[in-house]
């Protein structure tokens, strides 16, 4: 049983890595598309933006919904990132167990 599940365990520690790395940079792009440090007009700049809303999009609307309305201050990257940082230490403490 622990010979497949650490494996497995570790491939979705790496995911759940990567999607905070995608997070992050969401957060910065929009952060200089709102201080027009970057130009949405360049073809390259969009494709990038595109991705990363398309990707991070899904799992932030339920988020954005559920918290009150902050204004201008927008906390569901934060809420996400806490989530699965935790979720992260529940698979490695199973992970652990089972190793």
């Amino acid at each position: 049983m622990s010979v497949i599940l650490v494996p497995l365990l570790t491939v979705i520690n790496i995911i759940i890595n990567l999607y905070i790395y995608l997070l992050v940079g969401a957060v910065i792009l929009s952060w200089l598309h709102a201080f027009n440090v970057v130009n949405s007009s360049n073809r390259f700049v969009y494709l990038v933006g595109d991705f990363l809303y398309r990707v991070t999009e899904p799992a932030l609307r339920p988020i954005r919904n559920m918290l009150p309305n902050l204004g201008g201050i927008d906390l569901s990257p934060l809420v996400l990132i806490l989530g699965l940082v935790f979720l992260q230490n529940v698979l490695q403490r199973l992970a652990w167990q089972f190793g």
